[in-house]
């Protein structure tokens, strides 16, 4: 079955929640220049600095990251970024996760919010454990936001307003459970693998790490073909105002 695209045209804000400078590069960010491309305002929240990510001086690594990031942002067009100071390789599940990305939505209001992946194994291997929390919180904030009895300090204090998302969306594989697709071939897909060249210090200082020209246009192929399309991002796509499939079902049978 091919699978479909994303329904873009109904987008106007996407916050993309994750925990590392360089997590939205590995080809996710193509469909970011994609959505920029098409006036969709996105932004990007990153719970850590990343510091924990390279041999050099924590505070000079999270500084090095940062500008990297906002190098990347700037090939995709991301102007909106947001980055936290949350311990990078130690994060764990719970409150404080969820505030400051329930905050993040009520301050971006996005219709879409793209999160990481919250399982242990991964088609790559055992997930990074920060990734995993991230985007377990992301989930839950995601809920969280649109109640005003949660976090209301923020309503109170901060003077936010509670939002609900429509979409929420994280990135797929095929055979993966992917649901839908952005077609990101041509300057995307070039815009995409120049958003993680821009992590350059971070990459040289991975031994063995692989061109981004080489890989991210294989997996973009890859994607592709599950939409019937040159180059592709998969996703698995959630619409948090659709009726339960289960309900769905049992209505109509």
């Amino acid at each position: 079955m091919t699978l479909p695209a994303l329904p873009e045209e109904s987008f106007q804000r996407v916050l993309c929640v994750v925990a590392h400078p360089d997590d939205m590069e590995y080809g996710t960010s193509a469909a970011v220049a994609r959505w920029t491309a098409r006036g969709i305002d996105v932004g990007y929240l990153l719970l850590t600095r990343g510091e924990a990510g390279m041999p050099n001086p924590p505070e000079e690594t999270a500084r090095l990251r940062a500008a990297e990031q906002k190098a990347a942002c700037a090939v995709v067009g991301v102007e909106h970024l947001t980055i936290l100071d949350h311990p990078d390789g130690v994060l764990v599940y719970g409150l404080d996760l969820r505030r400051d990305i329930c905050r993040e939505i009520r301050r971006f209001k996005p219709d879409v919010v793209l999160g990481s992946s919250y399982e242990i194994q991964t088609p790559f291997g055992f997930d990074q454990a920060d990734h995993r929390a991230v985007g377990l919180a992301t989930l839950d904030a995601v809920r969280d936001a649109g109640n005003r009895w949660v976090f209301p300090e923020q309503i109170d204090d901060e003077k936010l307003e509670p939002h609900s998302a429509r979409w929420y969306i994280v990135p797929g594989l095929p055979g993966s459970g992917a649901t839908h697709g952005v077609e990101v071939t041509g300057e995307p897909l070039r815009r995409g693998v120049a958003s993680l060249e821009a992590h350059a210090a971070y990459l040289a200082a991975l031994p063995g790490h692989p061109a981004p020209a080489d890989f991210i246009p294989m997996f973009a192929t890859m994607g592709g073909k599950a939409m019937g399309v040159e180059h592709a991002v998969l996703f698995r796509a959630h619409d948090l105002q659709a009726p339960p499939a289960l309900f769905t079902e049992a209505t109509t049978d």
